[in-house]
């Protein structure tokens, strides 16, 4: 059986390891290197696995280690890592689901020869419904892609890019979620604004999102399809549809991913 160590024991790093178990993966095979003893105590109480405050010590006879920290505490992570255990390491493949970080940046810190493959997730899964894509490294070859990706879709869908394109994939996938928050938000004011109460909004705004992210998908009708089936000439929804396109929301959407795609690139850059 593949073993696997997460570093880090966040929010995401916990994400992956529900994902595996629940997926069927044993708890013997799984370890995580977290620091924070209240954290350990935590994690390893709800789930059963190993949990190690030593990168050395968590990630010895582990295929695959998964990095799972913030971009800041990436480099420390590789040192740790490349001293670990000597030899043995070569054979592990490295992961990791740090934002902004490229794979040469990966590599530059790592043995020669080491197998790398990073991925941008979102917040999504956490509840099993993450958006992650993946690029390869140098080193990683095919199937060592596959088995990331088989990994990955414990926690939800996976799709592998070129690594040009993970700064785009960022703006759209990675920052997505906070877009969809935001226009969550203003409907829920706006269902005030409209004499209802913010429970009552609030429950009326989420599963309309729920239920057309569901028609999106199980259809696959196009999002502009989908939008005219729901837009009767003269009536409500044309009327609103006009004030949005009156506010430019379609253009200022399109430029806020420019922006993201524009500031993730400057954060790759900046770690070089």
């Amino acid at each position: 059986m593949t073993r696997i160590a997460v570093v880090g024991g966040g929010r995401i790093g916990e994400a992956l390891v529900a994902g595996l178990l629940e997926a069927g993966k044993p708890a013997k095979d799984l370890v995580v290197v977290e620091p924070s003893k209240a954290r350990a105590a935590q994690l390893a109480e709800r789930f059963g696995v190993r949990v190690s405050s030593s990168i050395g010590d968590g990630v010895v006879g582990a295929d695959i280690v998964v990095i799972a920290v913030k971009p800041g505490v990436v480099d420390s992570v590789l040192v740790e890592l490349s001293k670990a255990d000597g030899e043995s390491t070569k054979d592990q493949l490295v992961v990791s689901l740090a934002a902004g970080v490229t794979t040469a940046q990966l590599e530059a810190k790592l043995p020669a020869g080491f197998p790398v493959v990073r991925v941008m997730p979102n917040t999504p899964m956490l509840v099993g419904q993450g958006m992650s894509v993946l690029s390869a490294g140098r080193y990683a070859d095919a199937d060592q892609v596959k088995q990331v990706g088989d990994l990955l879709e414990t926690v939800g869908k996976v799709v592998t890019v070129p690594e040009a394109q993970m700064d785009a994939v960022t703006a759209v996938s990675g920052s997505g979620p906070a877009y969809f928050f935001l226009v969550v938000e203003a409907m829920v004011d706006g269902g005030v604004g409209l004499g209802l109460t913010r429970e009552v909004a609030t429950e009326l705004v989420v599963q309309t999102m729920i239920g057309s992210a569901a028609l999106l998908d199980e259809t696959k009708q196009s999002a502009g399809e989908l939008r005219a089936a729901v837009t009767s000439p003269g009536g409500t929804t044309a009327a609103a549809l006009r004030e949005l396109e009156k506010c430019a929301v379609r253009s200022a959407f399109i430029e806020a991913l420019h922006a993201a795609k524009h500031r993730s690139a400057e954060h790759g850059t900046s770690k070089e």
